[in-house]
């Protein structure tokens, strides 16, 4: 029997069922081994459920961005050093525990001799490996690539060099198309959105391509092998393939004013719309906290930024930052004939849940704009939010290939008519042109102030317009770090964090009821006893960018940034792994400017 250990530098844990013993080699008595494992569907299911738990995200709802922030600020906001090398063995995300069980269940499966399990749980591995190691990339860059267990004579193996993300990309794409060419597809079925399937793996393969293929055009990377267009070739291939032969449409049933947000807060992932997702359910005491997040002041106070409120188009489809005096408009004025994701996705006033009126409170977020996404009604606790996430939406497939065949120069209107213009018909927004978007690209998203100052070329005005879509749609689900990086956008990290616009002290009426919901004053003044209002003294319970008006600056002394354009795109080896292989004879490079 083959011995293995933990390999300190790569922190694969034991989580397969062999034997770690260095004193004897022999089989033990008062455990399963290997030898005994992975004779059946059941053993190779039982051994996979892992994965799921482990290597998908849970929630997306409470990631920090330039779109969405909370009290204290994420390391990344913040930049410079607030944003330290790891001292420890396999922090910051250099861990590779899921990893070796993976690769212990693909040298173990042949034990199985049910072929046609042998062959689902071989592609649903292969899936999880592609899907491990797209973090990596996302975080490193290049990585070393492992696909068998790592012995304890295998030294070379576990100080090995770091491969090239070309050749672990390749690797990728190799165990993406064998999962695509052999998991289930469920078509003959009611449609399965918690077990990966050829779908799930074609939605990866749409995910990681068209980050790698746009990463490498906005970077300037041209490494041997395959170049940037190849991948977002890859990219919209496989989105199109989901699109069109797969059982998924855009949910909607024809309530526009509540389909977006329904669509979130139902318990059960939507089999229309979701391709893969995670499951909550009360009965198994598995809940998140969306509701705590977004409600409970202690959990961050978090809130949509102001620059991403201005994203939101007019319902007619005009933008919003063309209208005049856009940059003074009170919360009352700008929320009104706006695209209806906004107000399905921040507290409007008389917002109701759980029959009692939340009306936005900045008290109970840092810049006004509290989110709702993902919280349902009838809650009763903070922990107690069953409705599903998800992990793939058709919605996210279809920005996929929008972006990837602008970024070829290969988009068409009727490309655009399958995928952004089906995901605003669910809201009613009217369709986006190409040929208007182009011949006018938007001022806003082009601005270093608030945008991608980087875009250029004949499709610059369709490609904002989809980075567009792709924000709105797409919020707090988790993707928007990501998407900063491939752009090499990493300014938008050190543009502006604020809130609600203020002209100064007084009383703000925000339903037009008549009967002001927030009123400020200064501290020159006495503190107005206004019936059922929010009442705030400027520059003491609420901060203003300019003293007494301006927008909520809750973070404006925080110290920020700059955003290092030669650094933080990829984050650091922890210290002891570098040390730990150059000790050992096999140094291992830091990624460039972190020192």
């Amino acid at each position: 029997m083959k011995k293995y250990i933990i390999p300190i530098v790569m922190l694969m844990a034991a989580g397969s069922f062999t034997s770690c013993d260095d004193q004897l080699d022999i089989e033990p008595r008062d455990r399963i081994t290997d030898k005994d494992y992975f004779k059946t569907e059941d053993d190779l299911m039982l051994f996979s459920n892992p994965f799921y738990n482990n290597i998908l995200p849970k929630k997306g709802y409470d990631s920090q961005n330039d779109l969405m922030v909370s009290q204290d600020l994420s390391n990344e906001l913040r930049g410079g050093n607030f944003r330290p090398i790891p001292k420890t063995s396999g922090g910051g995300g250099w861990s590779w525990t899921d990893l070796r069980r993976i690769n212990t269940l693909l040298e173990n499966i042949h034990n199985c001799s049910d072929e046609a399990a042998v062959v689902k749980y071989t592609a649903i591995s292969r899936f999880f490996r592609a899907y491990f190691y797209y973090d990596k990339v996302v975080r490193f860059g290049d990585v070393p690539w492992y696909e068998q267990q790592i012995g304890s004579a295998d030294t070379d193996l576990l100080y090995k060099a770091r491969d090239s993300r070309e050749f672990v990309m390749t690797k990728m794409l190799e165990d993406i198309d064998y999962a695509i060419n052999n998991l289930p597809d469920h078509k003959a079925q009611t449609n399965v959105p918690y077990r990966a399937t050829k779908w799930a793996a074609l939605a990866l393969k749409a995910r990681f391509c068209l980050f790698e293929g746009t990463y490498r055009k906005y970077h300037g990377i041209n490494l041997d092998g395959h170049d940037a267009n190849f991948y977002l070739s890859e990219a919209a291939s496989a989105a199109k393939e989901l699109i069109q032969d797969g059982p998924y449409k855009i949910w909607k049933s024809g309530k526009p004013e509540s389909d977006y947000r329904d669509l979130f807060i139902a318990s059960d992932a939507n089999s229309d719309e979701y391709i893969l997702a995670i499951r909550y359910d009360k009965v198994t005491s598995t809940c998140h906290d969306a509701y705590g997040f977004s409600f409970t002041p202690s959990r961050g106070m978090p809130g949509y930024t102001r620059k991403f409120v201005n994203m939101y188009l007019m319902k007619d489809g005009s933008r919003f930052t063309d209208k005049p005096g856009w940059q003074e408009m009170t919360y009352a004025e700008e929320i009104v004939d706006r695209d209806p994701r906004l107000t399905q996705s921040i507290r409007t006033p008389g917002f109701t849940l759980n029959k009692k009126v939340h009306n936005p409170n900045p008290s109970e977020s840092v810049t006004g704009y509290n989110p709702i996404k993902f919280v349902p009604d009838g809650i009763t606790r903070n922990d107690d939010c069953i409705n599903d996430l998800p992990v793939f939406r058709i919605a996210e497939v279809m920005l996929i290939y929008a972006e990837a065949r602008a970024e070829l120069g290969e988009l068409t209107q009727e490309d655009l008519n399958i995928t952004v213009n089906k995901i605003r018909e669910r809201v009613g927004m009217p369709n986006l042109d190409m040929a208007t978007a182009n011949a006018n690209p938007d001022y806003y998203l082009a601005s270093a102030e608030y945008g991608y100052p980087n875009v250029t070329g004949a499709n610059k005005g369709v490609i904002l317009e989809i980075r567009r879509e792709r924000a709105i749609e797409l919020s707090q689900e988790g993707g928007r770090w990501e998407d900063i990086r491939r752009w090499k956008a990493g300014k938008c990290y050190d543009q502006a964090i604020t809130g609600m616009y203020f002209p100064g002290a007084g009383n703000y009426d925000l339903d037009g009821d008549g009967k002001p919901e927030i009123v400020l004053y200064t501290a020159d003044q006495a503190k107005p006893d206004v019936a059922d209002a929010q009442v705030y003294q400027i520059g003491s319970e609420i901060k203003l960018t300019d003293g007494t008006k301006g927008y909520i600056n809750y973070h404006g002394n925080v110290e920020r940034g700059p955003f290092n354009e030669d650094r933080d795109y990829l984050y650091p080896i922890p210290s002891y792994d570098i040390d730990l292989c150059k000790a050992a004879g096999h140094p291992i490079a830091q990624n460039p400017g972190w020192k």
